[in-house]
């Protein structure tokens, strides 16, 4: 991925963050209170690459010009993607609430506003809300060497794992 690309993204998205002036103590309740989102949910996914309930709002999709897809992703408590990758990597960056992510052979991490993920090419991962708080993430995918790789769901062991 581009790097400047990248380093533009990621100061417009920390930009965003530190002028969102978001109720701190309305975490718990992002699904509720959708006027505390920096973007709106977007639409309601339907498919089987998510555990649970999640809504992609799309900000850039990848085109023969730009192949990076930008997506603003809410995720309700409990709610995870499937293990996936990307052949050309991504970036996650944390806007709300509080989320695990986790690379194939690694402990879970947990995410909290502000934090920033650079998922490596190739890598399975997966990443979604803690089983108590909603989840609101940037995710920045290039699509140059091709699309999301969807692999298997993420098991509730794997899931309910605690974090060390």
């Amino acid at each position: 991925m581009n790097k400047l690309i990248i380093f533009i993204i990621v100061v417009l998205v920390s930009t965003i963050i530190s002028c969102n002036n978001s109720n701190h103590n309305d975490k718990t309740n992002l699904e509720n209170s959708e006027e505390n989102l920096i973007f709106p949910k977007g639409v309601k996914l339907e498919d089987e690459r998510f555990h649970g309930t999640a809504w992609l709002q799309s900000l850039v999709v990848s085109d023969s010009t730009n192949h990076i897809a930008v997506g603003s992703v809410t995720f309700e408590p409990g709610a995870r993607t499937k293990w996936h990758l990307h052949p050309d990597g991504q970036i996650v960056i944390a806007i709300a609430g509080v989320g695990y992510y986790q690379e194939q052979g690694s402990p879970k991490k947990v995410l909290h506003k502000g934090d920033v993920v650079t998922c490596p090419s190739d890598i399975p991962h997966w990443h979604g809300a803690s089983s108590e708080r909603a989840f609101v993430q940037i995710a920045v995918t290039s699509r140059l060497k091709g699309p999301t790789v969807w692999l298997h769901s993420v098991s509730d062991e794997e899931y309910l794992t605690l974090v060390e």
